[in-house]
């Protein structure tokens, strides 16, 4: 299976960020039910072939509702060393613990022991209770709560703004004309 060009270069463009934990950071773009556009930093998991990626979420956040609401979803991905933005256009699949135990399962316990500990606080976005318990660790022997979630984007389009040179260079890839590489202006 040939790796298209735009993950090639995507995959390039992290390696020139080294060990930074920064170079796993993007942002996802949603739209609430009331139209208006959100945005969150989430942390990239995993590529699940090479068109599409993983994230983990909490099933109790807002994100969650909006992808069932409208789950098509954008996210930008920075590489400051490289100068690359990426955008990924697509479809987000939610893969539960009740539906998918096996793949949910894998994917925690991949996690670090405080990475898991996230899905052991209290709700996200509830108000704060200051005798709520926050753990520090959960070990890999527990089974993964029912409210986690993988978040996995089915990639129909890729933008790269290459800010490296002059003028910027802009390129899109869509996954119906088979990953062909269109030059737009920057």
């Amino acid at each position: 299976m040939t790796i298209p060009l735009w993950k090639q270069r995507l995959q390039g463009a992290r390696q020139r960020e080294g060990r930074k934990r920064s170079a796993r950071w993007l942002q996802l773009a949603t739209v609430a039910k009331d139209g208006s556009a959100r945005v969150r930093t989430l942390v990239f998991r995993g590529w699940v072939g090479n068109e599409a990626l993983d994230l983990f979420s909490d099933q109790r956040s807002d994100k969650v509702e909006e992808l069932q609401h409208q789950p098509q979803a954008e996210i930008c991905w920075l590489f400051p060393n490289a100068r690359h933005q990426y955008r990924l256009r697509g479809l987000i699949h939610q893969l539960s613990v009740d539906e998918a135990s096996d793949i949910c399962r894998q994917a925690w316990i991949a996690l670090t022991a405080s990475g898991r500990a996230l899905w052991g606080w209290p709700s996200p976005g509830q108000p704060f209770h200051k005798d709520a318990e926050f753990p520090e660790e959960i070990s890999a022997d527990t089974d993964p709560p029912h409210h986690f979630l993988i978040l996995r984007l089915m990639i129909e389009r890729v933008e790269l703004l290459d800010l490296s040179c002059h003028p910027h260079q802009r390129l899109l890839w869509c996954r119906s004309t088979d990953w062909q590489e269109q030059r737009l202006n920057p």
